[in-house]
């Protein structure tokens, strides 16, 4: 393995150029830095990253936080992280923070070692104080949950907008009858998308009947089955289900099918994200699509001019309702 004295001596420069080719050509003459890159690429010559970030204080490293790598809402995400983040000369750690309970404070300890440069946090469960406190020292960005009190920068939709979008053309189609799963109310994306299915019935001056509304502790294939079983079960069953996750929404809709029930004849349903799975479904899910790869970039791109030091604003992107056999 060539080493950077090697390098200088070859040359006939200093280490001290070499390093300075390497990490700021501006500062040396045309001449000198073309002999010293030749020298580089002549001896396949690859810079210890650890040593020069030792030198900058800065891991380019970047911590991307998330409740469970299970879940397929995170993969457009991730995608768009990394490639951002590649493409600016970092690299991304994906931590699960649902694995091990211990684990939600050693991502703190990774910034405050300097082993880390900063963090995307699409975790709901996380530890807001922590976090909070973090973001006063430290470059933090929220993706898709984030804390509305809160002063981090965040990347998100406006997920009242969105439910009130999909509940409102379930009523356009005729629906009264329309019901809710939904999961546990700690999470911001599940109260604001509650408020948008209210805001519709509202509109409409349909009542809201909490018969019709489960809300789901995880959001699992089972739970969304269970959920449409025990509408499915009610002496005055609805007619429309809308699920705030693909993942709830699916297990419904296998359920119905079970059921010898026609879709979307004898029910209609409406997820949520637009998961490759959705596509995948008899029949085909109606979804409301989150951009979640262009999440991933802007969040990328955010957290990356935070920690050079630029002040950044947070961002609302557009939805978008897919229209699918399910409706």
């Amino acid at each position: 393995m060539q080493t950077i004295q090697t390098v200088a001596r070859i040359a006939g420069v200093s280490v001290a150029t070499v390093s300075r080719v390497i990490n700021n050509p501006s500062v040396v003459t045309e001449k000198t830095r073309i002999k010293v890159e030749k020298v580089i690429n002549d001896l396949n010559y690859e810079p210890s990253v650890h040593g020069r970030n030792l030198r900058t204080s800065e891991s380019r490293l970047l911590l991307i936080l998330i409740p469970s790598i299970s879940n397929p809402f995170y993969a457009d995400i991730i995608s768009g992280i990394e490639k951002t983040a590649f493409e600016q000369g970092y690299i991304t750690f994906i931590y699960e923070t649902d694995s091990h309970h211990g684990r939600k404070k050693t991502y703190s300890n990774l910034l405050r070692n300097r082993l880390a440069d900063g963090i995307i946090s699409m975790d709901p469960t996380v530890n807001k104080q922590e976090l909070f406190s973090l973001a006063n020292q430290y470059p933090v960005v929220q993706c898709s949950e984030y804390d509305v009190e809160g002063s981090i920068s965040y990347v998100a939709i406006n997920h009242k907008l969105a439910a009130y979008d999909a509940v409102k053309y379930l009523i356009k189609l005729g629906h009264k009858k329309i019901a809710l799963i939904n999961s546990h109310s700690k999470y911001l994306y599940s109260r604001e998308r509650r408020k948008g299915y209210e805001k519709a019935l509202n509109e409409f001056n349909l009542p809201i009947n909490t018969d019709w509304i489960y809300n789901t502790q995880k959001l699992s294939f089972e739970n969304g089955q269970r959920a449409s079983s025990m509408l499915l079960n009610m002496d005055e069953k609805p007619t429309a289900i809308f699920a705030v996750s693909d993942i709830l929404a699916i297990g419904a809709l296998k359920e119905v099918n079970m059921r010898g029930l026609k879709i979307p004849n004898d029910m209609a349903i409406i997820g949520f994200d637009k998961i490759s799975f959705s596509n995948m479904t008899h029949p085909t899910l109606t979804t409301i699509s989150q951009p979640r790869y262009e999440m991933g970039v802007t969040s990328a791109t955010m957290l990356i001019e935070k920690i050079k030091g630029k002040q950044t604003k947070s961002i609302i992107l557009d939805h978008e309702l897919v229209i699918r056999n399910s409706t």
